[in-house]
């Protein structure tokens, strides 16, 4: 089977390609999506620290590299997909990434205890996983109760289906949702104040 390519759209990598890993389930976010999904993200991306935890291709990870994000962490459990991966950021000299290979959930009681996320949590994170999995909601949750996220945190959900405010967890609300073919993506901030001193 011939590889497949996704491009970049955006930033100083605008037009280089990655190389789609041949993993089943996975299917890179549309073209049109992430231009959408970046539009939105553009005043945020400059500086931010992005976490992509289902990284498939690394196209969203790296678009958000390319745009500017002050450091990205790529997370996937397929050996050969995290292979391709540091081959790829190689190949674009970048070295504000990390890469691992895990099971997200896992990954994510790892991540909450790495020195580089003690002092700096997540701007921005980007949940694409496999829809027949059932894993969106509960990377949701994991992220909360991990402290992961930042105060003012925006994450990035794709599903087959729309997600309501009530399936988030506190403090997350939806402010967009749009559909392409059988893809509704959102996006949502999560604002969690903190309590005040009795």
């Amino acid at each position: 089977m011939k590889p497949g390519y996704v491009r970049i759209i955006g930033g100083k990598w605008r037009s280089r390609r990655l190389t789609i890993p041949s993993v089943a389930s996975l299917r890179p976010t549309p073209d049109r999506v992430r231009e959408t999904l970046f539009n939105w993200l553009m005043p945020i991306i400059p500086g931010a620290y992005c976490l992509d935890l289902f990284a498939g291709s690394g196209v969203l990870g790296i678009e958000a590299l390319s745009r500017g994000a002050a450091y990205v962490v790529l997370v996937d459990q397929s050996l050969h997909v995290v292979q391709l991966l540091k081959e790829e950021l190689k190949a674009l000299e970048a070295d504000n990434v990390l890469v691992y290979q895990a099971d997200a959930f896992l990954q994510l009681r790892l991540l909450a205890n790495t020195h580089i996320l003690k002092h700096r949590p997540f701007d921005i994170v980007f949940l694409d996983p496999p829809y027949a999995e059932n894993l969106l909601l509960p990377s949701c949750y994991e992220l909360e109760e991990h402290g992961l996220l930042a105060q003012s945190a925006h994450i990035y959900l794709e599903a087959q289906r729309v997600i309501k405010d009530n399936e988030l967890p506190p403090h997350w609300q939806l402010v967009k949702c749009q559909k392409a073919g059988q893809v509704v993506y959102h996006l949502v901030h999560r604002e969690a104040h903190e309590k005040s001193a009795k």
